[in-house]
């Protein structure tokens, strides 16, 4: 896939991947977000060290958009892997605080090491998207 359909497929996806919202004292709205993705097995190792030693210019994008409690879980089903991931939004504009992420060069290559591990599920690939958006179904503080 050309980097360009990529990196606007990433912004979409993150645009569009919402769960449940709620209220904080503030007044403000925590917006909760969950996805799911596939993973090579044969990449997983490399996923991992990539993560245990993110790059400063990701987190730091990550935490000038807004985004907060940024968690990226693993899990074997039958022979296959999967990753889950889940973060809050505590932003007002959620849309702009996605575009600066995905406009953001750091990142950009961030993603060009991450994408060839994943391997989206069909109802994301045929869209040419790489995470699929998750219902909340249940949420308590």
């Amino acid at each position: 896939m050309k980097l360009s359909c990529f990196l606007l497929i990433s912004a979409a996806i993150l645009a569009g991947c919402t769960s449940g919202d709620t209220h904080v004292a503030s007044g403000n709205k925590i917006k909760r977000v969950g996805m799911v993705t596939g993973i090579r097995p044969e990449k997983i190792a490399y996923y991992k060290e990539l993560h245990a030693a993110a790059w400063q210019g990701v987190l730091k994008k990550i935490h000038e958009a807004n985004i907060r409690n940024y968690t990226i879980y693993l899990k074997q089903i039958d022979t296959a892997y999967y990753l889950f991931s889940h973060y809050e939004y505590i932003g007002t504009d959620y849309q702009s605080d996605m575009k600066k992420i995905a406009a953001d060069s750091v990142t950009q290559r961030w993603w060009r090491e991450t994408a060839p591990c994943q391997i989206p599920l069909p109802e994301a690939a045929a869209k040419g998207e790489i995470w699929t958006a998750m219902e909340e179904v249940f949420h308590t503080e």
